[in-house]
């Protein structure tokens, strides 16, 4: 079992950077797969980003490719998602995800590949 808790969300303007944390606890984090996801009310849970246990291997969605990048720091149990270039599209609350194992490709997308998730934490992106 691992526990995760994101943080960082909040209200920005168009343009603005945010990074947000994943901290985990409970198990060896570096076995983990972890994942960001975003979800609005009403709309189904998306993919946004996905890292190995080892970082070796990142897989983005094609909207956010080039504005935000994960990264993992498996000695403070901890991810990141720093997001640069803002828009309102990207609001939404942020969850991130953890799997034990190996990333597969083809599974990435899915939030119900996914064993672990926090509780999110709010972005808004307005003028």
């Amino acid at each position: 079992q691992v526990q995760l808790v994101e943080s960082g969300g909040g209200t920005v303007q168009p343009g603005a950077s945010l990074r947000l944390s994943c901290i985990a606890s409970g198990r060896t984090f570096n076995n983990y797969a972890m994942a960001w996801f975003r979800q609005v009310p009403g709309k189904e849970r998306e993919f946004v980003v996905a890292i190995s246990w080892s970082d070796s291997r990142k897989y983005y969605a094609n909207s956010v490719k080039g504005r935000f990048t994960i990264s993992r720091d498996n000695a403070k149990n901890t991810m990141y998602l720093q997001m640069n270039r803002l828009k309102p599209e990207d609001t939404a609350l942020y969850y991130c995800a953890a799997r034990p194992g190996w990333l597969v490709q083809s599974q990435i997308p899915y939030s119900k590949w996914y064993d672990f998730w926090g509780q999110g934490t709010q972005v808004t992106v307005s003028s």
